[in-house]
């Protein structure tokens, strides 16, 4: 898990360099380093989320199942980070051979999760079924990585010309959306029904309501890929119904129990929550660019919103769980808490404002997007530093207990 995490802090501190990056080519100071979008938005999916995911769920699920922490798996971690790292060689100069090697081994390094999850369960012992039960977040973590084997595997067969006998009419899109509506959305929910015990000291408003939850994602997902896939309205429709549903059934069992407590609502249940509001913009305008209504840069909004779903609602909801773990991986003897601040939370809100004015205002859309990033880069930055300030002082606890342990041998 360690390691994972380490990989984590070192990509969530290029994402604010590449932040700052994007800002200055919107003030037109460094033109040259245009185009490196997608790269931006792979050092948060890809590189600092993903590492976290895949730190977290083994232990996570085996703590829940009643079973021993499970083995370091150095062929998972190592999979993973040889392909992360190969394809931050290959997007950035758009160059298929390191972008199909590095897909591959991180499709490899998922599948071998997704396996290592499902026999967690199976391993479980008879005399522990009747005491402990399994994860309530586990069957959202292998929805999501199963979603993301096929992510995975449509962002790789861009390169390698599968799209056409495949059928997939819009690719792009559709590897967008099973990585955000797949992945992260089923791995956000199932680390939000785990922990918001932790979190908020209380249980869910409607636990039952779990379940159903589970599966209006899991269809409404489907939905929303089969829907660019076969460039159809039938399934994009009552796909994002489902999914909307059931994001805010899952919201509503977040907040109505803590509603009224202001002690609860800290800049970290703050990112928790919020984050959620950038879902919505897209799917607000999406409407208006179907039916070609006057004013709507439809263009400019694909190329765009992407952008201002990941920075603010993956990145936040990143700002508030990545510490958390952070805490509970390097300081164990320490009560973990959500993490940001009330400046990282101001500051990644307006950095959403100003990219969706900018979509609609051609003529000021560099410098408003400048000042975006500026500021998602800004919020990310007292994050990056709260994590390695979380790794210092485990580390410093680790060198005080390793002389107290060779004085007592």
């Amino acid at each position: 898990m360690i390691l994972y995490f380490l990989m984590a802090a070192l990509f969530i501190s290029l994402a604010v360099l590449e932040a700052f990056n994007a800002a200055f080519v919107g003030f037109n100071l460094l033109p040259w380093f245009n185009g490196m979008r997608w790269l931006r938005v792979h050092l948060i999916t890809l590189g600092t989320l993903t590492e976290v995911i895949f730190g977290v769920l083994p232990g996570l699920v085996a703590l829940h199942s009643g079973l021993p922490k499970p083995k370091f798996r150095w062929d998972i971690w190592l999979l993973l980070n040889g392909g992360l790292l190969t394809l931050l060689v290959g997007i950035p100069l758009v160059n298929a051979v390191p972008i199909i090697a590095g897909g591959t081994l991180v499709f490899l390094a998922a599948l071998l999760l997704l396996i290592q999850l499902a026999q967690l369960r199976a391993a479980r012992p008879a005399k522990v079924q009747g005491q402990t039960g399994d994860s309530a977040g586990r069957k959202f973590y292998l929805a999501g990585l199963s979603y993301f084997l096929l992510g995975i595997f449509i962002g790789t067969g861009l390169w390698l010309g599968w799209m056409e006998p495949l059928g997939i009419q819009a690719p792009l899109e559709t590897h967008i959306h099973a990585n955000n509506w797949g992945l992260m959305s089923l791995v956000f929910a199932g680390l939000i029904v785990d922990f918001y015990p932790q979190w908020a000291k209380r249980p869910f408003a409607w636990p039952r309501s779990v379940k159903a939850i589970f599966w209006m994602m899991v269809l409404g997902a489907a939905g929303l890929i089969a829907g660019p896939w076969l460039n159809s309205l039938y399934f994009t429709v009552p796909g994002l119904i489902l999914h909307v549903s059931a994001t805010g059934w899952l919201l509503l069992n977040v907040i109505w129990p803590i509603r009224g407590e202001r002690a609860a609502w800290t800049p970290g249940m703050w990112h928790l929550v919020t984050s959620y509001v950038w879902i919505l913009a897209p799917i607000l305008v999406a409407p208006l660019i179907i039916v070609g209504a006057p004013g709507i840069p439809g263009p400019a909004v694909e190329q765009n919103a992407p952008q201002a779903l990941i920075y603010g609602w993956v990145l936040q909801f990143g700002f508030a769980v990545i510490p958390f773990f952070f805490r509970r991986a390097f300081l164990p003897g320490e009560t973990a808490v959500l993490g940001g601040n009330w400046f990282s939370l101001a500051a990644v809100h307006l950095g959403g404002l100003f990219l969706w004015l900018g979509i609609f205002s051609l003529p000021q859309r560099g410098l408003l997007h400048g000042v975006a990033y500026a500021l998602w880069g800004a919020a990310m930055i007292p994050v990056a530093l709260e994590l390695w300030r979380i790794v210092r002082a485990g580390w410093a606890q680790l060198e005080q207990a390793s002389p107290a342990a060779s004085a007592a041998d």
